[in-house]
């Protein structure tokens, strides 16, 4: 048999079933931003990677561009 869902409330242990119908709905609110938090936070995580992979390809992008020039391959050419 599964154990009843409790809760702490100011340091008390409370069950879920005893809780009035007003504080399952908050609970249940809370439970599922809790959730969402969690969710976001690692999406943040992939995106900072990913940010930091296109950052690093951009610099070196640029560091060839900048070797490049735009002027090195016309320097034997007279104008």
């Amino acid at each position: 048999m599964a154990e009843e869902a409790v809760i702490v409330i100011n340091n008390e242990e409370v069950k879920v079933s005893d809780l009035s119908d007003e504080q399952k709905y908050l609970h249940s609110q809370l439970r599922d931003l809790r959730n969402k938090e969690a969710s976001l936070k690692f999406q943040l995580d992939q995106v900072a990677a990913s940010m930091s992979v296109f950052q690093r390809a951009f610099i070196e992008a640029s560091k060839e561009v900048a070797e490049e020039g735009p002027g090195k391959e016309d320097l034997g050419k007279k104008t």
